[in-house]
């Protein structure tokens, strides 16, 4: 069955922020009811059928899949602060670091150090801090990488189960 052109418009909406009540609301539904619209819309075959088909085709235009997840993943995993320090702890020149240091870090704050007050103030020293990426998550995440399955979210159990049902008459 084909999308109306409001349901067509939800998919649009929705692809943008997977928020499904604003993408209702987008769309030209009812900013009261967009909630339970969205809710509706997401349970609807060929809106789903929709979405993945968006999803897919975003996917495959910015050559984002899980192998490209993983494989930045493994990049900031293996990051060595040696890359950026020399033996003397100093920082080495932004254009020495290795491209994987200048894309991942969460942050560089510099702070000019000073003794003294007005006339007799002096510049002493500069503190750099480097905000490394959260290792332990970047870990956690490739742990639950389909392929890895360290850390599973879910027990899964297979086989048979079969019940009998006693006789109300027989003895326990």
């Amino acid at each position: 069955m084909a999308l109306t052109p409001k349901q067509e418009a939800f998919v649009r909406e929705y692809l943008i922020d997977l928020n499904a009540t604003q993408a209702a609301i987008r769309a030209g539904y009812s900013a009261k009811t967009a909630k339970q619209q969205g809710q509706r819309l997401l349970t609807n075959v060929d809106v789903q059928a929709a979405v993945t088909d968006g999803q897919a085709k975003r996917a495959e235009q910015t050559g984002i899949d899980a192998a490209y997840v993983l494989n930045r993943l493994v990049e900031i995993d293996q990051m060595d602060v040696l890359d950026i320090l020399d033996d003397a702890m100093s920082l080495k020149p932004v254009s020495d670091w290795p491209k994987v240091w200048r894309q991942y870090l969460s942050g560089v704050d510099v702070a000019e150090m000073f003794e003294g007050s007005g006339d007799d103030r002096r510049m002493v020293g500069i503190l750099k801090k480097i905000k490394w990426p959260d290792k332990v998550k970047n870990l956690e995440l490739i742990g639950k990488h389909v392929g890895v399955q360290a850390f599973k979210d879910k027990i899964e159990h297979s086989g048979e189960m079969s019940i009998n049902v006693l006789p109300e008459d027989a003895a326990l």
